[in-house]
Formats: C-alpha cells, sequence, structure tokens
C-alpha cells in the first residue's frame, strides 16, 4: 500500500543521495589532478549526476571548470575548482543533513 510505497521511495531516495555524495568525492579528488581533458570529463559527469539530483550549485560550478578546462584557461580553471569543492562541500553537508532527518519531519 502507501506506507510500503513511501518506505520503497525513501530507500531509493537515500541510495541516490549517498550514491551521488560518494561520487562527488571521489570526481573532486580526480580533478584536482587531472589533465585538463580528465577535468572536461570528470567535470561533465559531476554536472550531470548533479543536475540529476538537483544541486543546481554544483552543476553550475563543475559546467565552470568544464568551460574553463576546455578553453585551457588555468587561472579559470583554479578559481573554478575552488568554487566547485565548495558547491560540493555544501551539498554533501546537506545531503548528510536529509539522510539524518526523516521525511516526516523535512520542511516542503
Amino acid at each position: 500500500g502507501v506506507v510500503e510505497l513511501e518506505a520503497r521511495h525513501q530507500t531509493l531516495e537515500g541510495e541516490v543521495l549517498r550514491l551521488f555524495d560518494r561520487q562527488a568525492g571521489m570526481l573532486l579528488a580526480r580533478l584536482q589532478a587531472a589533465s585538463p581533458e580528465a577535468v572536461t570529463s570528470f567535470a561533465h559527469t559531476l554536472k550531470g549526476s548533479a543536475r540529476g539530483i538537483g544541486a543546481w550549485q554544483v552543476a553550475k560550478a563543475a559546467e565552470a571548470v568544464e568551460l574553463a578546462a576546455g578553453v585551457g584557461d588555468a587561472a579559470a580553471l583554479r578559481g573554478a575548482l575552488k568554487t566547485l569543492a565548495a558547491a560540493v562541500a555544501t551539498a554533501r553537508a546537506a545531503i548528510s543533513e536529509l539522510l539524518r532527518t526523516p521525511v516526516t519531519q523535512r520542511r516542503s
């Protein structure tokens, strides 16, 4: 019934958020030492994943990294990576909080 459906939804939501949390951390670490071509690819992957869960600031920051790496602008890339790192940290903190808070206690 409805209760079982809600429980499955909560489980799936948690799994997706945990997956993004792990992936974002891994990709951010890889971005720091990657070649420009790899940076473009990793940033593109992170941008898509962020959009998939509604982490719009991460998506926007990942896009800026992707663009800076694509044109070879080292200074812009350094700045964009710092912005991305901050956005990922904020998103990961929000995910952690969401996973600790029961759905019934969340504000809509």
